[in-house]
């Protein structure tokens, strides 16, 4: 989706649940939403992020915003998904995408693999942000997927 990313990051990590305990903490993330699972003083405006699934945020459909904003009106946006299994995102210029993937890993472990490609345009106002994330994206994504697993876990020990 992206062509010549300037940015490209893949990142991945074993989870001990099923697909059916990861795959909602992905449906419900964003800013006014259920948080980024990472450092929230720097990526949700100092709320934390949910620690519960909430409901109100299960369903999504193709060409909903994914928030990054305060006001949760921008961000990027769901191009396509199938549930639990994965879900793209992207901007409506094709110069970012991010995808979220599940895979089934022996009998009841599932990876969870995350891909950032961002292509940059230097006369862009949007280039500040794109450095930042490139510097900070490991850091950041690390801390949001241990999130994850940590809160998938938890929900497959509970059932």
């Amino acid at each position: 989706m992206v062509r010549a990313p300037s940015f490209n990051a893949t990142r991945a990590v074993t989870i001990h649940a099923s697909a059916e305990n990861i795959y909602p903490w992905i449906v419900q993330m964003g800013v006014t939403r259920a948080g980024w699972y990472s450092y929230d003083l720097l990526d949700n405006l100092g709320k934390p992020s949910a620690e519960n699934i909430l409901t109100e945020h299960q369903t999504i459909q193709v060409g909903d915003v994914i928030p990054m904003s305060p006001d949760g009106k921008q961000g990027m946006r769901v191009k396509d998904f199938s549930k639990n299994k994965w879900m793209l995102w992207w901007d409506d210029k094709g110069d970012s995408s991010w995808v979220w993937d599940i895979q089934p890993e022996g009998e009841a472990d599932f990876r969870l693999v995350t891909r950032v490609r961002v292509k940059y345009r230097l006369l862009s106002p949007a280039i500040a942000f794109n450095l930042l994330v490139e510097f900070f994206d490991i850091i950041m994504m690390r801390k949001c997927m241990l999130g994850i697993k940590r809160r998938a876990e938890k929900l497959n020990r509970s059932l």
